[in-house]
């Protein structure tokens, strides 16, 4: 798998389609998003990695500043910009009501979310996939990026339901306008 990762080695998604970049998605930077477990920039956890790397696939602790008035409804879209791909991956994509003010380690837990939280489906499956590079692959970058909506997002006519749709679609699809956002960025390598 070393090897794997060295010939990969320039091959990266880039941030480019990361859903902070999306035309749609572009609000004021007003939210400052952290954790206890990782500093921006900073290493991951081995407890926030996938189990097959030897962690627990248990999502961080995640905690933001005030909400802009009239939120109704936070948008959590967590991609890998390093992997070998056209488009980053999406670890983690999950809708959360306003009211929440932080969200503890293994809250975007796929089968029992935390409260508040709805776990949308990712590029791997419903949601938190912690970090899982390719072996020698150098380090890769989780983005979480946390964006405040004026409107929840809501089943259109003839659309996808939420729950079903997959990531980028429903990515693409945010209509509500968004009234701030924030983003933490973690690091892991193998």
């Amino acid at each position: 798998m070393t090897l794997l990762g060295r010939l990969l080695n320039n091959r990266r998604a880039g941030d480019t389609h990361t859903a902070w970049n999306l035309p749609h998605l572009r609000g004021p930077e007003t939210l400052t998003l952290t954790s206890r477990h990782f500093a921006d920039g900073g290493p991951m956890p081995l407890e926030q990695c996938a189990k097959h790397v030897g962690g627990a696939d248990l999502s961080p602790h995640l905690a933001w500043t005030p909400l802009p008035p009239g939120t109704g409804q936070l948008l959590l879209a967590v991609e890998d910009v390093d992997v070998p791909l056209g488009k980053p991956a999406v670890h983690c994509l999950a809708l959360i009501d306003p009211a929440t003010v932080h969200l503890e380690p293994g809250a975007l837990a796929g089968r029992h979310p935390g409260r508040g939280v709805r776990v949308l489906r990712s590029t791997i499956g419903r949601g938190y996939h912690g970090p899982a590079p390719v072996k020698g692959h150098g380090p890769h970058h989780y983005v979480f990026q946390l964006f405040a909506l004026a409107d929840p997002v809501q089943d259109g006519p003839g659309a996808t339901p939420p729950d079903r749709a997959r990531p980028r679609a429903l990515l693409s699809a945010v209509a509500s306008p968004v009234l701030g956002r924030g983003r933490l960025t973690g690091t892991f390598e193998r």
